[in-house]
């Protein structure tokens, strides 16, 4: 096949772009190239978005990847491209959702109002508009050749989000580390290579339609265990303190300085408990605990263990929690 990844220079597009070469394709990827490279094998298109992609007018591709956070961008794409395209994959996310907080909820569910007149994706709630908006536009344009996948929180090698890598980089070093007290907390995830495989597979067998891209639900203490088995030295403890007592000393949920990443208040635990079934049901396979986590703390050796983190608590943050709030070990 002749594939387009519009970017391909980052994460999720990179991967998309490195298994198709892999596979074999003829893997076109349309970007300024100032993000990162491409894959070794695919071919380059320079094209600035805010510009147009006035030069890729009148190529034919067999499939096009697009993982834009950008309306105009995806109306712009699909002006230039959808005519002589065949299979076209949209990644949106799980912030397209409206209600956060209901469990075992699937794509049938309330939606966030679409936005086209903003490109501000601050926000869960103005990032999932403006995907809402531009998932619109992908079915009014290609209708039967379309692929919306709405990815939670993707993991894996390259991932530099710093929230799941926390969790790996952090038991990797052993001690007493410090968990929120919340075995039963929902906890979804889609290793970057899952989604890659299952958006080339959906392309190549002309699957369509729109579904979640997560892994089938698991209790978080469950998560963090089988992380801490396949990177944490002998004597590791997952110490738990009660997540009353992190809110009341100032630890943020999943993200930010001073935070636990995959802790969520209840009110957003609907986000990470999905049903995905319907996914499951058509081919997206998402592999062990184990290999993401050793994938992972790859990535996180060479960003560098020290580093000033966006997501995480830095070790001195850590033990003056464990030292002045109520815990027991898991």
């Amino acid at each position: 096949m002749r594939i387009l990844v519009l970017g391909g220079t980052v994460f999720l597009g990179h991967a998309v772009a490195a298994e198709a070469v892999r596979r074999g394709h003829d893997v076109i990827c349309a970007a300024r190239g100032t993000s990162g490279g491409i894959p070794d094998g695919a071919t380059l298109a320079p094209v600035d978005r805010d510009q147009g992609l006035g030069a890729l007018a009148g190529e034919r591709f067999d499939a096009v990847v697009d993982v834009a956070r950008n309306y105009r961008w995806v109306r712009e794409a699909l002006h230039v491209l959808s005519a002589k395209a065949g299979h076209w994959t949209f990644v949106s996310t799980i912030n397209a959702y409206a209600d956060t907080r209901t469990t075992r909820q699937s794509t049938d569910a309330p939606l966030q109002e679409p936005i086209t007149d903003s490109d501000d994706v601050s926000t869960p709630e103005s990032y999932g508009g403006v995907k809402v908006a531009c998932e619109n536009a992908v079915r009014a344009e290609v209708g039967d050749r379309a692929f919306v996948l709405r990815p939670g929180l993707i993991t894996g090698p390259n991932d530099t989000s710093d929230r799941f890598g926390y969790w790996p980089a952090r038991l990797a070093r052993g001690g007493r580390v410090l968990v929120p007290d919340e075995r039963d907390h929902p906890a979804q995830h889609a290793d970057v290579r899952d989604l890659a495989n299952w958006i080339l597979d959906a392309a190549a067998n002309g699957s369509t339609g729109t579904f979640d891209g997560s892994s089938p639900v698991m209790p978080l203490g469950t998560l963090l265990k089988e992380i801490a088995e396949a990177v944490a030295p002998p004597g590791t403890e997952l110490v738990a303190v009660p997540p009353e007592d992190l809110t009341e000393a100032g630890v943020q949920p999943w993200m930010g300085p001073k935070s636990l990443p995959l802790w969520l208040p209840q009110s957003w635990q609907g986000l990470v408990s999905r049903d995905i079934s319907p996914s499951l049901d058509a081919g997206l396979r998402i592999r062990p605990i184990a290999e993401t986590a050793l994938a992972t703390l790859e990535t996180e050796r060479e960003l560098g263990l020290d580093r000033e983190r966006r997501a995480g608590l830095t070790p001195a943050e850590e033990a003056e929690l464990l030292a002045n709030l109520p815990h027991r070990t898991w």
